[in-house]
């Protein structure tokens, strides 16, 4: 997720270079391709035994009928401080009524009442606020990306997911339609206003995958009263605190270093294109779908639904957005921000075959934070929460215990994606 870990970006990139993109780059082009070898391997094999219809026509029956994505909660705007609107959702606290009903909850002690029911009364001062969860998406991704984690926790915790600028249903960067280039730093100040506007009062769990475990440490950087005084627990998923330069994508070192010399300006040359990069984009659509599937994932049997889900949410970030964001991941060094989180609980996960912010990103983390939880999920690449969203759910729910979120690890079923009645 930086200038050699750009994750989804590349993918964009790679895609994109090998239809319109290719005449804007020229040399720069050829460079990308190297990125886009393999899975152009593995495409031109399928293309022998299904024809170009039936996968358009596969495409369609998955997005037509995969609930990925389908959950939504109590809409919200915040503001950022260069005024862009940032959208977030709230999934609140099953109410006890609703919980006793559904058996997931006993009575609340109180004093007995004519009609044998038991009530707990609050007299002279207010119930203090639920701890809230705040889920961070990563780049070229969503709110949506933690499907299968929303589905789960639903009613057990209050949570709040949000898109960051530029991304999902969060407004278009203001600062970056004036020419303002967007920072890591941006991303934590915007974090502190979806805060600030959704869970502005009571203890806080902070989730953040790949870009958003930055964004969270950028908060941390700029805000550290905030962390010291509400933050109750930390989840760093798939991510990195800096040096992503050294990122290799499992490629040879010659075609890794092309790349890094040419994929800024291969962007920024994309981005000043995008109507023509997109149309290129969607008349590549198998290399771009083996790309994702390339780096996103490293289990052999992942559901073809699921890794649909994941192409439609990469494929939905515009072009110019990949090229707009790419050059802040180069700058992104956030190592010195992390001891502001030694005092709460902390989970580090990651795919252990993760290509884009590979594992020993997540273990130099836990080495500045050595209380921390680390796991490393085998056969598991970048989007490990959709990949194993069992291992990771499992994880993070016994963090919430921890934190004080839940009172037990009483989750739902893991990875269900089913929406229960009266819930939106």
């Amino acid at each position: 997720m930086s200038e050699s870990s750009a994750g989804a970006g590349d993918i964009v990139a790679a895609a994109a270079t090998t239809a319109a993109g290719w005449r804007l780059a020229g040399v720069a082009g050829a460079a990308i391709g190297v990125l886009a070898a393999g899975a152009a391997a593995g495409v031109a094999v399928e293309r022998l035994t299904v024809g170009r219809g039936m996968r358009k026509k596969a495409r369609l029956a998955l997005d037509a009928t995969g609930p990925y994505g389908s959950l939504r909660g109590t809409p919200g705007r915040a503001l950022a401080d260069d005024g862009t609107e940032l959208y977030y959702e709230v999934d609140e606290v099953e109410p006890p009524q609703a919980a006793e009903r559904n058996g997931s909850a006993e009575s609340a002690p109180g004093p007995a009442t004519a009609s044998g029911t038991r009530r707990r009364r609050l007299f002279g001062r207010k119930a203090p606020a639920p701890v809230t969860v705040v889920f961070s998406h990563g780049y070229c991704l969503g709110q949506d990306s933690w499907h299968f984690q929303r589905a789960a926790l639903r009613g057990l915790v209050r949570a709040v997911y949000w898109d960051q600028r530029s991304h999902g249903r969060s407004e278009r960067g203001r600062a970056q339609a004036d020419g303002v280039p967007v920072g890591i730093d941006q991303l934590g100040r915007d974090l502190k206003a979806v805060i600030d506007a959704a869970a502005p009062e009571g203890r806080i769990v902070l989730v953040g995958h790949s870009m958003g475990g930055m964004t969270m440490m950028a908060l941390a950087d700029q805000y550290p009263a905030l962390i010291r005084d509400r933050v109750a627990a930390v989840a760093f998923v798939g991510t990195s605190s800096g040096k992503l330069g050294e990122v290799n994508f499992g490629l040879p070192v010659a075609g890794v270093n092309a790349v890094r010399r040419v994929l800024p300006g291969v962007l920024r040359a994309l981005g000043s294109q995008a109507e023509l990069v997109e149309k290129g984009r969607r008349a590549t659509a198998d290399l771009f779908a083996g790309l994702i599937k390339r780096y996103s994932f490293s289990s052999k049997d992942v559901d073809p639904a699921v890794a649909r889900f994941a192409e439609r949410l990469i494929e939905s970030t515009p072009i110019d957005v990949v090229a707009e964001f790419y050059p802040a991941f180069t700058e992104h060094d956030k190592s010195g921000a992390l001891p502001a989180f030694r005092d709460v609980p902390v989970l580090i996960l990651a795919g252990e075959k993760d290509l884009v912010t590979p594992s020993s990103h997540s273990e130099a983390i836990a080495d500045v934070l050595p209380d921390a939880e680390l796991i490393l999920v085998p056969d598991a690449g970048h989007l490990v929460m959709l990949e194993h969203p069992e291992t990771v759910t499992d994880r993070l729910a016994d963090l919430l215990v921890r934190g004080g979120a839940v009172a037990a690890a009483n989750v739902g079923e893991h990875g269900s994606t089913a929406q229960q009645p009266g819930r939106r």
